[in-house]
């Protein structure tokens, strides 16, 4: 007779493993599982579009001393991105010819305040973030990516804009919930 301990952990187990199949099966079938409050939680559809304002972008982090930062601190994953990181998911603010300014207040784009856009200068654990500054008009390949919805998320405020070259898809949400507070 087996004991109720050894069953959990043959339960247990057999659910991880299933799971970690099931998304390398999404991701193989162009998918994305997003997990993190940057975003709504739920599932994400590679598509065929241009980057765009408003677009989700799954990026590879450049490396930098902000990314390398953010993966010692643990916000990052380990991954198939050169220098061992993960994908990150964000929205696109802003796109080529925008004005951006990021500074201690926040980020506006051509004028305008994002809300959630204040940085915060500690994490939860009180950590020093790195403070990102930034006044200019986007390049053609630039990108401002941010969270959507969360206040605390590791985006643009603290690692700056982004090159094209480190988007690797588009992304449309296609079952997804919110789980931040209202």
């Amino acid at each position: 007779m087996k004991t109720p301990l050894r069953i959990i952990t043959v339960l247990v187990l057999t659910l991880s493993i299933g799971l970690f199949v099931l998304s390398i099966v999404l991701r193989l079938g162009g998918f994305y599982i997003n997990t993190t409050p940057s975003l709504p939680v739920g599932l994400y559809q590679i598509v065929d579009e241009p980057v765009s304002k408003g677009s989700y972008v799954a990026f590879c982090p450049p490396q930098s001393d902000a990314f390398d930062w953010a993966v010692t601190r643990g916000y990052i994953n380990s991954g198939d991105c050169p220098g061992g990181t993960g994908q990150l998911l964000k929205r696109v603010y802003a796109v080529a010819g925008d004005t951006v300014l990021i500074d201690e207040t926040g980020i506006t784009v051509n004028g305008q305040w994002l809300p959630n856009s204040a940085p915060l200068f500690t994490d939860a654990y009180g950590a020093a973030l790195p403070q990102y500054r930034f006044n200019a008009v986007l390049g053609e390949f630039e990108y401002l990516l941010l969270s959507d919805l969360n206040p605390r998320s590791f985006d643009a405020r603290y690692f700056g804009v982004i090159e094209r070259a480190q988007i690797v898809h588009v992304v449309r949400p296609i079952f997804t919930f919110n789980l931040q507070k209202e």
